[in-house]
C-alpha cells in the first residue's frame, strides 16, 4: 500500500538531546549536583508525568526546585531545562524533501511545554509540518495505542498508509500492530535509504 504520510519522532530523530547539559546549567543555581539534577529530569517518573500531562509546567517547575534546591527564578530554570538539543539536518533535509513531493509530514513526540516552546523558537524546520500529536496535549504517552489512535485521527490516515520513524523499538513496535510500516531509527543513512525505499 502506498504511504500517504511521514510520521517522525522528534527527540533523537529529528533533533539529539543531552539532558546532562541541562543538569550543568541547573547546577549553578542549586544545591544538588550535576549528576544528582540529571537523574531528577532526563526520563525520570518526574518527567513523564510531566509528560504524559500529569503535571502543569508549574507543578514540574516546583517538584523539580525541591528536589535539587535550586535557586532561581522559572524563566532560568526553563531556559536551562530546554536548551539541549542539536538539530539533526540529514534527517530534517529528508523531512523537508519529503514535504517538496507533496507527502503530508507529522511529528508524534512524548514531550512537553517547556521543550516545544524552545523548539519552535529556534528550529526552523519544525514549522513545516503539516500537523503535531504531543503526548503532553493529549494525555497520553507513546507506547500506548491512543496516541497512535489520535495520530491516524489528525493524519486521515491508516495501516500501512502510514509511515513512522522512532528510535524506540516499543513505539515502534506499537505502530506494527496499528499495521503501520514502521522504520526503527539507529542512523540518518540507515533511515533515510529506508525511507525512500518504502516511499519510491
Amino acid at each position: 500500500m502506498k504511504v500517504k504520510a511521514v510520521v517522525f519522532d522528534l527527540g533523537k530523530v529529528l533533533v539529539d538531546f543531552d539532558y546532562g547539559i541541562a543538569a550543568r546549567k541547573l547546577a549553578l543555581q542549586s544545591q544538588a549536583p550535576a549528576s544528582e539534577i540529571k537523574a531528577v529530569i532526563d526520563q525520570s517518573p518526574l518527567l513523564f508525568l510531566y509528560e504524559g500531562a500529569q503535571m502543569t509546567t508549574q507543578e514540574f517547575f516546583k517538584a523539580v526546585r525541591e528536589r535539587i534546591g535550586f535557586a532561581g527564578r522559572f524563566n532560568e530554570f526553563a531556559a536551562a531545562f530546554a536548551d539541549i538539543f542539536t538539530e539533526i539536518p540529514e534527517m530534517t533535509r529528508l523531512q523537508s524533501e519529503l514535504r517538496g513531493r507533496g507527502l503530508p509530514t507529522f511529528i508524534l513526540s512524548n514531550t512537553n511545554e517547556i521543550a516545544i516552546g524552545h523548539v519552535r523558537r529556534n528550529f526552523p524546520f519544525f514549522s513545516d509540518f503539516t500537523d503535531y500529536i504531543f503526548s503532553f496535549e493529549h494525555g497520553v504517552l507513546k507506547p500506548h495505542e491512543g496516541i497512535y489512535q489520535i495520530t491516524e485521527q489528525r493524519s486521515e490516515c491508516r495501516g500501512a498508509e502510514i509511515l513512522f520513524l522512532d528510535d524506540k523499538p516499543e513505539n515502534t513496535e506499537a505502530g506494527v500492530k496499528r499495521g503501520w510500516q514502521t522504520i526503527c531509527h539507529k542512523s540518518a543513512e540507515e533511515s533515510i535509504g529506508a525511507v525512500w525505499a518504502l516511499v519510491g
